[in-house]
């Protein structure tokens, strides 16, 4: 696979991925804009209510009309949290059928609807705005209904007071509720002119073709004084010297266990590949140290996992547990970490990691929208290395790589979710 990356318009940047591995094309484009209390619902609304209607199809029907006379193209709205980040556009995918400018056709259409939406008076519709009100208030509601997800983002949010990285990509219902269609298109338009955007192309096409595509989907684009205060707030260090420990009571059979560090010192020069095998063999895969001493071995847990944002220097266990079991899952949790820093860790143990982590990478070059995902997450990063590279450093990583990497982990916050049968935990 080819890549290359080219500034179109100031702040407009375009990374082209060629390839003739798949048989649709790939082509999306995301606002990037810093993630705040107060606009992200506002964000959120805005692809959603752009691919309502546009000048020349005014209405849903119009517009999957238009999609399907181009071999049944789709282009979705996109919302997006990375780091402190927000990313708001589309994603489009189709067919690129040989001698026809399948590309030319969709990036006109991507570039209508991000800049000539349907409007009544120079201001968005009223209706269109009221009806994805709806629609995004009902995915806010929803992810309380997944416990899991709401103890992640429960322990998010407490974890980072004052800090950008505690505020939902949707928002709040109470913010999305307040959101009016005047106030909605005056953020947008500023939206236009401020935000740099991110363009990615994933298929056959030349980028030069591409590239000449998206400049005239985008010729009307609004520019003024970009935003260059965005960006992510790394915080080395822990809020407090010990960890805060958060509890609450909802109606849940299953406690639920969050508990949330920060990578420290590892943010300051990040081995990205380090990093990405030590959370492997932590907890983020199957067979892990999590998994087979928490779950496995003194059954603590029903499940347990880590993940990694390497945008924000954050690491996270989610677990479900009987509540019971709360201090002896927490404190075994520690253990393993713990191991992991004083380097105690088998070769069995590293050689799962490294090919997990590996095989993950490998993978995203299967997959032409895994591509897109990564690959604005190393754009925004300012890295320049793709899949095969890091699956290949990964491959490398010691156990002495992974010790180091987790050197520095603290823990700054724990959130415990349970059913109110048992006592709330003690700090």
């Amino acid at each position: 696979m080819q890549r290359t990356r080219k500034e179109l318009f100031p702040g407009v940047f375009l990374t082209c991925l060629r390839t003739d591995k798949f048989r649709t094309g790939l082509l999306s484009l995301h606002l990037v804009t810093q993630l705040t209390a107060g606009t992200a619902s506002q964000n959120a609304l805005i692809p959603s209510v752009l691919r309502r209607g546009t000048v020349s199809a005014p209405d849903m029907a119009a517009l999957a009309a238009r999609l399907d006379g181009l071999y049944g193209a789709r282009i979705e709205p996109s919302v997006r949290k990375l780091g402190e980040l927000q990313c708001v556009g589309f994603t489009a995918d189709f067919v690129e059928v040989l001698g026809q400018d399948q590309l030319g056709a969709v990036a006109s259409l991507l570039g209508e609807m991000l800049l000539a939406p349907n409007t009544r008076g120079g201001l968005l519709l009223p209706g269109y705005v009221e009806g994805e009100k709806q629609k995004l208030i009902e995915d806010i509601r929803a992810r309380m209904n997944d416990r899991a997800e709401y103890a992640q983002l429960r322990l998010v949010e407490l974890m980072c007071p004052g800090e950008d990285y505690a505020v939902d990509a949707l928002g709040t219902e109470e913010e999305a509720r307040s959101v009016g269609y005047v106030a909605l298109t005056r953020h947008y338009r500023a939206l236009l002119a401020s935000a740099p955007i991110e363009i990615f192309y994933c298929g056959a096409a030349d980028p030069a073709a591409v590239a000449s595509a998206m400049t005239d989907a985008l010729a009307a684009l609004p520019r003024g004084e970009l935003d260059g205060d965005i960006g992510t707030d790394i915080r080395m260090n822990t809020v407090e010297e010990a960890p805060r420990v958060f509890t609450e009571e909802l109606d849940v059979g299953q406690g639920k266990l969050a508990v949330g560090y920060r990578l420290g010192e590892a943010m300051e020069e990040p081995d990205m590949a380090a990093l990405r095998v030590m959370d492997a063999l932590f907890g983020g895969v199957w067979p892990s140290k999590l998994t087979a001493n928490v779950r496995e071995r003194l059954s603590l847990c029903y499940y347990v996992y880590s993940e990694l944002d390497l945008m924000k220097g954050i690491m996270t266990v989610s677990s479900g547990i009987d509540p019971a079991d709360y201090e002896k899952a927490l404190a075994e949790i520690g253990r393993q970490l713990q191991a992991v820093k004083d380097g105690d860790i088998t070769e069995g143990e590293m050689n799962v990691a490294r090919a997990a982590v590996s095989t993950r990478m490998l993978a995203l070059t299967d997959d032409a929208a895994a591509l897109e995902k990564f690959w604005l997450g190393q754009d925004l990063l300012g890295l320049d290395y793709g899949p095969e590279e890091l699956a290949a450093l990964a491959e490398d990583v010691t156990a002495a790589d992974v010790a180091k990497a987790a050197a520095g982990v603290a823990c700054d916050a724990v959130y415990f979710l349970h059913g109110g049968e048992e006592e709330d935990a003690e700090d």
